[in-house]
């Protein structure tokens, strides 16, 4: 399994594959705020493990592997993000939030709350009676 560390690597590389159909060590470099340097080394170390494969000048691509991890990581700060707003999470808390907790969640607590932005998503009376529970729950809290 990759470390946090290699997760988010991953994770930005599927993400600027998707976008604009390669990742340069400059484009992950911006997107992840850290020196080349850092991203050369890392993509080394993903190279090695066989998340993908990089040549030196050339660029790299995501093997299978790395692909099919890249996509369930994107996943998963996606739903974590959709998780957040729909149980009303402030838009300028989500991506530190999201940041913070998506390393240190099991991938069977992900499917449960991907099972519960379902239940909500499928009927917008539910995220409704939701927002009226929160409500009157800050209403109290005031009281």
């Amino acid at each position: 399994m990759p470390t946090p560390s290699m997760e988010d690597y991953l994770e930005r590389i599927y993400m600027l594959i998707e976008e604009k159909g390669y990742a340069r060590v400059s484009d992950i470099a911006d997107g992840l705020e850290v020196h080349p340097s850092s991203v050369t080394k890392m993509v080394q170390k993903l190279d090695k493990s066989e998340y993908l494969v990089y040549e030196r000048y050339r660029g790299l691509v995501l093997t299978a592997k790395g692909n099919k991890i890249g996509k369930r990581l994107v996943y998963r700060h996606e739903l974590l993000e959709d998780f957040m707003k729909l149980i009303g999470v402030a838009d300028d808390h989500i991506y530190q939030d999201v940041e913070g907790i998506e390393h240190h969640i099991s991938w069977d607590a992900i499917d449960r709350i991907g099972d519960l932005v379902q239940y909500f998503q499928e009927n917008s009376e539910r995220v409704k009676a939701l927002r009226e529970v929160q409500q009157k729950n800050e209403m109290d809290e005031k009281e």
